[in-house]
This record gives structure tokens, C-alpha cells and sequence, in this order.
């Protein structure tokens, strides 16, 4: 019998770990990539003479790809480098005070002792037992599982644990529970910054996204080569069961026959017939018309005001002094409800953001000698498709965040010229996404349940990435993979 074929447009973790269960499955699959390298947004750019992770950086939730790999036969660490990160990250305020957080919770509860007292470090053992709570009701029953409504969410948990589905705290904004566990307004802070993880703002997230704290205390790791040879792991297993991957091969036009996806048009015009259609990108790109008429009903357009994050990024190689960086860094400044009212509501760039520093040279050992490799972030609104930076207002919001470093005791120096990515520029790298990073901003309780599924409205078509259930980040966008690959499985063998 000849094996069906399968179309995967985009190699982001999403579109590879679909590729790979149904390479692996026995499954013709062929994944088409603009881009001339695998990763989506787990890219990495050449800055100087370094190659830098200009995405995501947090590698988590290790159990989705330990999985990913032992289904296709294979070993995680046969294909990957991971440390396990002893510091989870290190925070500094521009009025006063650091702190770091550790993979040992007793050692962050003794830190936090420290900086704010025996009450907020009793409030963050609690914190960290709500927030593994609520990871455990919605590991299966959501994260794992194909979307559910509502009440088919509550049905999955089961209605002899209607407790525990209540303790996820769907009602409750995530800033109103933090002031349950926090008196000191710095560790408000800190923690209200996992809303960010998945680009929205702590003061209209639900509480139930305090989960991410328990994803972090459940290990974070370092990944030798970075972020982007996760990506090359994956292509390589998928392409050992038989996968085709296409680089440098945009998608013009998704084609149906007889309401079917039955494959797609390249921009040169050659045609890849295929017996169904998995889309790893932004979902508005369906909707929008940019992958043509027959699918434009597929999956529901983000509208700009629904959207997450954006961000501004520089990857430089640098000197630093003053401040002991370690691989993750965040640095505050005094008005954090300031800087989402910007971001969400005036729609730009508060005066004073907070930056993510992601110091790549720094591996727990030595410090580096000479210049690192650093990416820096701040965020941003998801306003690149109608709203660009000019030249002097970039160069005036690098000052305002050197700055900010600079009040910090972070001194950077001896920067090269670097890559610069704003809102405008992911925008055009992840088409119709206005430059959101993740997708729907999720604020609100129903939000989860506004991202489309992996069957999309088109039979035939499947959707993966993290503009779609279960949501943004790394491990999030493999499991959508996953979800895409066993609904199109499921659907054949009906």
C-alpha cells in the first residue's frame, strides 16, 4: 500500500515533532520551510563571530521530548547536551536589591527569607505548592490532551475533583493571588512576570498561569549548542524515519479539492500534492488570506488588541563589568502596572521596561574571558504589520535600556554592531502576527479556549505552533505537534 502523504508547512518545534511521529508511523512526510535553516522562532543569528539563540532560551517540561524521542525509538540525551541550571534565574531592581532563584527550593525559600522576610518565604513555599497543584490537575486533562471546552475540561478533571479545578484559580487575575502569597511589591513582581512566558500582562492573566512556576522548579536546563540544536535533534530523528525536509521553499497557496486540503503551491509555482496539510505558523495567516482563498475560513484571526507580547532584541557580542551575570538575568525598574498599560494599552514601549538578559557564555562555570554573547529583550506591542520603529526611536530605547542596566550596575561595553529584531521584523518573519511571539494574549479565563485545536476548520488541515492549543513555548509548540500528528492519525484510520 503506498503510504499517504503529508505536508508540513514550517520547521518550527511544532512542525518537526509532527513530522517526526508521522514519519515514524509510516507516513510520506515532506516539511516545507521558508526559512534556510530548522527552528521557527528557536532561531539563532550570527552577531560578529558568534552564533546566538535569538529566541527562546528557557528549555523546560524535558519530559514532552524525552517522550518525543523514546516513541521514535531513541535515547534524549543520545542527541542532546542538557545541564541542569542550578541558578533558575537572577533578579535585580534598579531602586535596590538582587536575588536569585535556585533549582533547590529550600535554598530560593532561604534567599527569599533574606531579602524579605521569614513571611514572603513561607508565602513562597505555598506559591510553589498552588503552583505544582495546578500543574498536576492540568497536565493531562489540558496540556496533553486535545482542546477542550469548558465543560469538557471539568469533565476530564472529573467532577469528584471539582476542588482541585477550583484551586487553578480561573477567576482570579494572576497579580490579585501573588498579593495573597507576596507583601514585599519586588517579589509581586518577580513572579508576576511568568504572565510574560506566555506574552500577556500578570494584571489580566488568570492566577491558573502560576503553573509556569512549577515548570521552572521542575527543572530548567542548558542546552550545549543552544536553543536551536533542539530543533536540529528533532530534524535529525524525523529524517532518519524517513522525513523530506525543504528549505528555502515558501508556501504560496494551500489548495483544496472537494473542500479537502490536497496539498500546496510553492512560490515558484511547483505543486506538492499531499493527502493532508499541517500548518506550523501564526493561525492568522489562514484567516488573512496569505495561504490563499481556499482556506481562509480554516482558523480565526487574532485580532491586534487580542494579541501577546511583542518584543525588541538585541544579540551582541560584549564586554560586561559591574554586575555578575549569570544565563538568565531580569532587570526591573520601580513601575511595573506602567510598562503593560504601555504595552497593551498605549501601545509602545514603556518609558523604563524591564529587560531579559540571556548571558550565553555563562554556564556555571568560570565567567568568561573577553566579550560573551548576549541577547537582550524587552517587550513590546504586536503592532509590526502597521507601526514601525524609526532609527532614532530605536537608538533611543537602547539608551533607555542600557540605561536602566547601567542603574543596575550592568556596564556594557566594546558592542559590536549586532542583530536588532523589533515588532516589525518578526512580523515579517512569522507573517500575520503583528510580531506577537506567542500567539492570543491569554487574559481572561476563556482564553485558553479561544485557541483553535489541531483540527482546523478545513478537513485535511491541521494546525501546530504556539498561536494554537496548548499554547506558546517550546515545549507547548512540540506538543501541538504532537496533538496535530496523532488527530490526523486518528482521523485516517476512521
Amino acid at each position: 500500500m503506498t503510504a499517504k502523504k503529508i505536508i508540513v508547512i514550517g520547521a518550527g518545534v511544532g512542525g518537526l515533532s509532527a513530522a517526526l511521529d508521522l514519519a515514524r508511523s509510516g507516513y510520506d512526510v515532506t516539511v516545507v520551510e521558508r526559512a534556510a535553516t530548522p527552528g521557527g522562532k528557536m532561531r539563532q543569528v550570527q552577531a560578529g563571530t558568534a552564533s546566538i539563540d535569538a529566541g527562546p532560551t528557557v528549555f523546560t517540561m524535558r519530559w514532552i521530548f524525552e517522550q518525543l524521542f523514546a516513541d521514535a525509538g531513541e535515547v534524549l540525551g543520545h542527541h542532546l547536551k542538557l545541564t541542569k541550571a542550578d541558578v533558575l534565574a537572577r533578579h535585580a531592581w534598579r531602586q535596590g536589591g538582587e536575588l536569585d532563584l535556585y533549582a533547590d527550593l529550600d535554598r530560593s525559600a532561604d534567599a527569599i527569607r533574606a531579602f524579605a522576610g521569614p513571611q514572603d518565604a513561607q508565602g513562597y513555599l505555598d506559591f510553589c505548592a498552588r503552583s505544582e497543584d495546578i500543574f498536576n490537575t492540568l497536565k493531562h486533562s489540558f496540556i496533553a490532551a486535545q482542546r477542550p471546552s469548558p465543560v469538557g475540561l471539568v469533565n476530564r478533571v472529573g467532577f469528584g475533583n471539582l476542588a482541585a479545578m477550583w484551586r487553578t484559580a480561573p477567576f482570579s487575575t494572576m497579580w490579585q493571588e501573588l498579593g495573597k502569597h507576596f507583601e514585599d511589591p519586588q517579589l509581586r513582581q518577580l513572579f508576576g512576570r511568568y504572565a510574560t512566558y506566555v506574552g500577556s500582562s500578570p494584571w489580566l492573566a488568570p492566577a491558573t498561569l502560576m503553573l509556569v512556576a512549577h515548570v521552572e522548579q521542575d527543572g530548567v536546563w542548558m542546552v550545549d549548542g543552544g536553543m536551536y540544536a533542539v530543533a536540529t535533534a528533532i530534524q535529525t530523528v524525523a529524517e532518519t524515519n524517513g522525513a523530506s525536509l525543504r528549505f528555502n521553499s515558501h508556501v504560496r497557496e494551500i489548495t483544496c479539492t472537494d473542500g479537502k486540503a490536497s496539498g500546496v503551491i510553492l512560490a515558484d509555482g511547483e505543486y506538492l500534492a499531499g493527502d493532508a496539510v499541517i500548518f506550523n505558523g501564526d493561525v492568522s495567516a489562514l484567516g488573512t488570506g496569505l495561504l490563499g482563498k481556499d482556506v481562509i475560513h480554516a482558523g480565526p484571526v487574532t485580532s491586534p488588541g487580542d494579541r501577546s507580547l511583542s518584543a525588541v532584541t538585541w544579540c551582541v557580542q560584549a564586554t560586561t563589568s559591574g554586575f555578575d551575570l549569570d544565563y538568565h538575568n531580569v532587570f526591573f525598574a520601580e513601575d511595573y502596572a506602567r510598562e503593560f498599560d504601555a504595552v497593551f494599552a498605549r501601545r509602545t514601549v514603556t518609558e523604563a521596561p524591564t529587560v531579559y538578559i540571556c548571558a550565553q557564555d555563562r554556564d556555571g562555570k568560570a565567567r568568561p574571558v573577553g566579550r560573551e554573547r548576549l541577547l537582550l529583550l524587552v517587550n513590546a506591542p504586536a503592532d509590526g504589520d502597521t507601526t514601525h520603529f524609526s532609527a532614532q526611536q530605536m537608538a533611543d530605547l537602547k539608551d533607555r535600556t542600557y540605561g536602566l542596566l547601567k542603574d543596575c550596575g550592568l556596564h556594557i561595553t566594546d558592542t559590536d554592531n549586532g542583530v536588532t529584531t523589533n515588532p516589525a521584523g518578526f512580523n515579517e518573519l512569522f507573517p500575520a502576527s503583528g510580531g506577537a511571539l506567542y500567539g492570543r494574549a491569554s487574559h481572561g479565563m476563556m482564553a485558553s479556549f479561544e485557541r483553535p485545536g489541531a483540527a482546523s476548520k478545513v478537513p485535511g488541515l491541521y494546525l501546530a505552533g504556539g498561536s494554537v492549543h496548548p499554547g506558546p513555548g517550546v515545549p507547548m509548540a512540540a506538543m501541538s505537534g504532537r496533538l496535530a500528528a496523532s488527530r490526523l492519525l486518528q482521523d485516517f484510520a476512521d
